[in-house]
C-alpha cells in the first residue's frame, strides 16, 4: 500500500480513489489502488460496534430474499466455502442461521444486525463482485486512468473465492435486470456514497461499494422502490459505519434537523456520506468518541 498520502481539500478524480481505512482522529490514509505482485492486507477481524441510537440493536430486516444465493456463489466458486468458513473460525465460528446464507436453499429476507454485519458485508461483497452488471463492465472501475479494475480494494481485496477475484468479476448472470431496474440501479447508485471514501457506489472501488451495489441489484430486481432503496441504503450504512452515522445525526441536531424526518437520499449524499464530506461534518461538531470506522477487509 502506498502511505503518507495527503488529502488535498479539493480532490481531483485520481485523488478521489483514496479512501480512510483508520477513519476519523489520527487518519492515516491508503489508496484503494492495489500495487501489482503485493499481498494485500485483507480479511481483517472487524471493528467492535458502538452502541448507539442509530445502530439497529433489533437489527433490520432488508427486502431482499437471499433464496439459494449463496449456495449459487458457492457452485460458481466466488465464495470458497472452506475459505469463509475458516476466516469465521478465527472470530467466534459462524452461527446457524448464517451458515444457512451458504447453504441453504429457502433463505427468506435478509437480515442484518450489529452482530452479523460484516458477514453481511461479505455475502453482498460477493455478489456485487461476480453480478454480471454494465457498471462493473462500463463504468469508472474499468477506466484506464486506474490502471484496471483488477487494483481496487473491492477486487484485490477479495480472497475468499476459487481462484483469482478477476476471474469472477462482472461473469456470473446470478441475476438479470430489466432495462428499468438496471436505470433505476444506477440512477441510485451515483447517490449513495460512504464514509470510508469519495467515491459514489456507481464506483465500487471497495468492498462497502461493491457490496451496496449489490444490495442495490437485489433490491431492483426484487420490485423495491427507489424511496425504499434509499432508506435501506442509509440503515445498512449506519450497520456499517455506526460512529461516523451517530455523528452526523449530532450534527444534524446542532442544525436543529429532525434526524428521523431527514430524506434518506440526502444523508447518503457526498456532503454528508462521503469521506471529505462527513470531515467537514465532524468538524462542525464537538469532538465525539470514537472507536474508528469499518476498514475496507473482510
Amino acid at each position: 500500500m502506498e502511505n503518507e498520502i495527503k488529502k488535498e481539500k479539493n480532490m481531483s478524480p485520481i485523488t478521489s480513489i483514496i479512501i480512510v481505512i483508520a477513519l476519523i482522529t489520527g487518519t492515516s490514509l491508503y489508496t484503494v489502488r492495489l500495487p501489482k505482485n503485493q499481498e494485500t492486507e485483507t480479511l481483517l477481524p472487524p471493528t467492535q460496534l458502538n452502541k448507539n441510537t442509530i445502530s439497529f440493536q433489533n437489527g433490520v430486516e432488508l427486502p431482499v430474499r437471499w433464496k439459494d444465493m449463496g449456495v449459487k456463489m458457492v457452485e460458481a466458486g466466488v465464495i470458497d466455502k472452506a475459505k469463509f468458513e475458516n476466516l469465521y473460525s478465527q472470530r467466534g465460528g459462524l452461527s446457524e442461521t448464517e451458515k444457512k446464507l451458504l447453504t441453504s436453499n429457502n433463505n427468506e429476507n435478509l437480515v442484518i444486525t450489529p452482530e452479523n454485519s460484516g458477514v453481511i458485508l461479505n455475502m453482498l461483497w460477493a455478489f456485487g463482485l461476480a453480478n454480471k452488471n454494465p457498471i462493473l463492465e462500463n463504468g469508472p472501475m474499468m477506466d484506464k486512468r486506474y490502471g484496471g479494475a483488477e487494483n481496487f480494494a473491492s477486487t484485490g481485496g477479495w480472497t475468499l473465492s476459487k481462484g483469482g477475484a478477476m476471474g469472477h468479476y462482472s461473469m456470473h448472470s446470478f441475476i438479470k435486470l430489466t432495462n428499468e431496474q438496471q436505470d433505476l440501479v444506477e440512477r441510485v447508485a451515483k447517490n449513495i456514497y460512504r464514509p470510508c471514501c469519495d467515491n459514489s457506489t456507481y464506483f465500487p472501488d471497495c468492498n462497502h461499494g461493491i457490496a451496496m451495489l449489490g444490495l442495490l441489484e437485489l433490491m431492483a430486481s426484487q420490485g423495491v422502490n427507489e424511496t425504499d432503496m434509499y432508506k435501506f441504503a442509509l440503515k445498512v450504512n449506519a450497520l456499517w459505519f455506526p460512529d461516523q452515522y451517530e455523528s452526523i445525526k449530532t450534527f444534524f441536531a446542532s442544525k436543529n434537523m429532525d434526524w428521523n424526518t431527514a430524506d434518506p437520499k440526502k444523508i447518503l449524499s457526498s456532503e454528508y456520506s462521503s469521506a471529505s464530506g462527513y470531515q467537514k461534518v465532524l468538524s462542525q461538531i464537538k469532538p465525539q468518541p470514537q472507536k474508528g470506522g469499518a476498514g475496507c477487509g473482510a
